[in-house]
């Protein structure tokens, strides 16, 4: 595990939240499309399937296609991004319980300062801040 992973565990959960705001924004923009006539090809129900022009109504083409494009890069941004996140949990999840997982749980997953993980453990953070250094060294 390296330590550029592990510090862009914060970043990313904040990144999540921004993406799924946006996802959600673009779906209303999706719905909120204008609906326009056109034309399309279809094969027709007997045989000799003959080919024939159907009307219909449809969200406007360059536009909805504009926005769906929008939310493709979105999603597989969001997936990268939760791809990253899982590798850090099951990092953390896979060491030996004890003072340095836990360490790793409020620093990394929590959110904490290593200030703030060190008081809640009884150190201080030069001890936290070596313990980090320690296992990720030895991974």
């Amino acid at each position: 595990m390296n330590r550029d992973l592990l510090n862009r565990y914060k970043q990313n959960k904040r990144e999540l939240e921004l993406i799924d705001a946006a996802l959600a924004r673009l779906e209303a923009q999706l719905d909120g499309v204008a609906i326009v006539p056109g034309k399309v090809t279809k094969s027709s129900d007997d045989f000799p399937y003959i080919e024939e022009h159907v009307s219909v109504e449809m969200p406007e083409p360059m536009e909805a296609s504009r926005i769906r494009e929008k939310i493709a890069a979105k999603e597989k941004r969001r997936s990268e991004i939760a791809r990253e996140m899982r590798q850090v949990e099951e990092y953390i999840e896979g060491m030996p319980d004890g003072i340095d997982k836990r360490i790793f749980e409020m620093v990394y997953l929590d959110g904490m300062t290593q200030q703030e993980a060190g008081e809640s453990v009884g150190y201080t953070q030069s001890m936290v801040s070596r313990i980090i250094k320690r296992a990720l060294k030895d991974s």
